[in-house]
């Protein structure tokens, strides 16, 4: 009996043109849980390192594009002492139809140790894609996680100044229109063996 009135309060919302949540959620939380890595609006590589937690996401003013970017990067630590790599990644963010005069920079989180590199830029366009060199899990030994990355920019390819440690992955999806214009990067806390910057995605703006 309990079957037929779930059965007939079914084809009542049909017929009036909706149906029973059936504790599946809103339409917009079900369309959110079902956004993709990579789509128009964010593009990532599966090749990171899963140590921390992500940090806050920054993006560019509306309307601007990332044309740059800086590494901060910790030089090679020796023999038996802690090596941490890629700490930081910083976007220079522009206006491509527009003179660079005043230039925004966003960054996720500014990494702990290390120094800043000269910035790169796109000799035209934006940046559109992103490759990362990550060094896999060394068990007992040191492990470094994310080491270096590049990035294409319309027709040309920015590589950045890390060290050679680890693999290249698979490149990204290139943004679907626009251009890069946010970042959120995953960091490890200090402590122990510390690797700081594991793994990054990037926004795309229209």
């Amino acid at each position: 009996m309990i079957q037929f009135f779930i059965a007939l309060s079914l084809l009542i919302s049909l017929a009036l043109g909706s149906a029973p949540d059936l504790g599946q959620g809103s339409s917009k939380e079900r369309q959110d849980r079902a956004v993709p890595p990579n789509d128009n609006l964010v593009i990532a590589v599966a090749n990171g390192f899963q140590k921390g937690a992500w940090s806050k996401t920054d993006k560019c003013p509306e309307g601007l594009y990332a044309g740059g970017f800086s590494l901060r990067i910790e030089p090679p630590q020796g023999t038996m002492r802690d090596d941490t790599s890629l700490n930081g990644i910083r976007l220079y963010c522009i206006d491509p139809k527009s003179a660079r005069n005043l230039i925004p920079t966003v960054v996720s989180h500014p990494g702990y140790w290390g120094t800043w590199t000269q910035p790169q830029w796109c000799s035209g366009g934006v940046l559109r894609s992103f490759q990362l060199r990550v060094s896999p899990d060394q068990g007992y030994s040191d492990d470094t996680a994310a080491n270096n990355i590049n990035f294409k920019c319309d027709g040309a390819i920015l590589r950045g100044h890390g060290p050679p440690w680890g693999f290249w992955g698979e490149w990204s999806n290139e943004c679907a229109t626009g251009g890069i214009c946010g970042i959120q990067t995953r960091m490890a806390e200090r402590g122990g063996d510390d690797t700081a910057l594991n793994d990054v995605r990037f926004y795309c703006c229209p």
